[in-house]
């Protein structure tokens, strides 16, 4: 019994030894240029170029043009630059929404979606569906958009596989939306600038694939998330940023 109890208090301190580490190898990885462990990620191809000298710094001011979630004035902020038909975007999204249910009720986090498609990978359709998001947008409001995001990564097989011709008139449908109004909007090219912005600017902060997101704090500290990171490894970050503008 005696040894079970001495075990039992060593555990405690090699517990906190080895969370300590974990942390600072977070904080290590993710700073500056650097990234924790890639997880899945679909890579940029030749439809996107790759731009010689990326810098995290060069990440695009949050406007009234993007899609927030959560507490606008949250201390700490991710932005996320996705594609609707990436497979790793629809299992990141899934962890944003979880870290979302945890954060967002204290206003600590907020949720910056960016687009990213890959043209190479998904020709035609990403850009379809990120342009059709982004009238469901200006029709529907931001909740619509959210509600469209959730819709979307919910049903698509992903990789360039959704029937565009039946999902989205669907969800359109259910968000009780007017089809000849999204129609209107995605035809008159409107948002096309936008959404090639988005991209331009996932490169040049170093985006190499989807999803590819910046954790962004008030005191401007960024850190990198490369691919699909599981929910355990964004938490660890949120955490630090936390941290830091306590």
């Amino acid at each position: 019994m005696d040894n079970i109890n001495k075990k039992e208090k060593l555990s405690i301190p090699v517990a906190i030894i080895i969370a300590g580490i974990v942390i600072a190898l977070a904080i290590i990885l993710t700073r500056g240029s650097g990234t924790l462990v890639n997880q899945p990620q679909q890579q940029v191809g030749n439809g996107n170029q790759v731009q010689a000298n990326p810098s995290l710094d060069q990440v695009a001011k949050i406007t009234s043009k993007d899609h927030i979630k959560g507490n606008k004035n949250a201390p700490v902020k991710i932005i996320e630059y996705s594609d609707f038909e990436c497979p790793f975007c629809k299992r990141f999204h899934n962890t944003m929404n979880q870290v979302m249910d945890e954060y967002a009720e204290g206003g600590q986090v907020a949720w910056v979606y960016r687009h990213f498609p890959l043209d190479s990978l998904h020709p035609e359709k990403a850009r379809l569906e990120a342009v059709t998001s982004e009238c469901v947008a200006e029709i529907g409001g931001d909740e619509a958009f959210w509600a469209f995001a959730d819709a979307f990564f919910a049903v698509t097989p992903s990789n360039n596989q959704t029937d565009v011709v039946v999902v989205l008139p669907e969800i359109i449908s259910d968000l009780g939306l007017s089809q000849r109004k999204i129609d209107e909007c995605v035809a008159s090219g409107r948002y096309d600038q936008d959404i090639q912005n988005a991209i331009d600017n996932a490169i040049a902060t170093g985006g190499r694939g989807t999803p590819w997101s910046i954790i962004v704090t008030e005191s401007g500290e960024k850190y990198p998330v490369n691919g699909a990171q599981p929910y355990g490894a964004v938490k660890a970050l949120i955490d630090i940023a936390l941290e830091e503008v306590r």
